[in-house]
């Protein structure tokens, strides 16, 4: 495979790089997820508030996300932020607050949906048992809860990591970045070098959403038994 340019990844440091690159990814993702999964259990709750008022902010909260692209949110945190408060938030930080932003929603409908599935007679036989309301959700609703967003948790971890690609726009040296500064220094030398440092990238997004698909599986299958 002579000059096909996969020699690139190999020359200096560059597929470690690579992995740097990966690691800085993967931990605004796992930051954003751990800050995501705290305050979506608070929103989550709220939106299955009887009280019409707290779910309305909730629901309205959700929708702004949704429908706001998560880039736009960058931008305005990043660069909107400083121009008209004077707080510069570096770009690391920058993108943890605004994945914990959307990540929060989105964890928030996760955790609604959940307990909203719980039978309704899972409760009346907690009553029916003689358990007050707090041991009724922390014995019988809360581990049924946690059942059901194992996989969807980890599907929003999957997909926060790789929407940290779009970090890259706002000086993050992120995995993609990397990847960029890798090919321009090659240029010339390894000309064909982009298909092998962008398929890297690709496998090295690949192996970690799959390591964390497994693991969810490990702990599904515990459970079960």
């Amino acid at each position: 495979m002579q000059n096909s340019g996969i020699e690139v990844l190999w020359q200096g440091r560059n597929f470690l790089r690579l992995l740097e690159g990966l690691w800085t990814s993967v931990s605004i993702a796992l930051l954003a997820l751990a800050i995501s999964i705290f305050f979506g259990l608070f929103v989550g709750i709220a939106m299955t508030s009887k009280k019409r008022f707290l779910r309305f902010l909730t629901r309205a909260y959700l929708e702004f996300v949704r429908f706001m692209p998560q880039l736009v949110l960058l931008f305005v945190v990043y660069f909107s932020l400083a121009t008209h408060t004077g707080v510069n938030l570096g770009g690391f930080t920058t993108a943890v607050i605004v994945f914990s932003v959307w990540g929060s929603a989105e964890m928030g409908d996760l955790v609604r949906s959940a307990v909203q599935s719980i039978p309704a007679h899972q409760y009346a036989s907690g009553f029916a048992l003689g358990m007050t309301k707090a041991q009724v959700n922390l014995n019988v609703i809360l581990p049924q809860t946690v059942r059901r967003l194992l996989p969807l948790t980890i599907n929003l971890a999957n997909r926060m990591i790789m929407t940290t690609s779009l970090v890259v726009l706002i000086g993050v040296t992120e995995v993609l970045k990397v990847g960029q500064q890798i090919i321009d220094a090659n240029r010339f030398a390894y000309p064909k070098a982009a298909l092998w440092v962008y398929g890297a990238i690709f496998l090295l997004y690949f192996a970690v959403c799959y390591v964390i698909s497994q693991f969810s599986k490990y702990l599904e299958r515990k459970w079960n038994k």
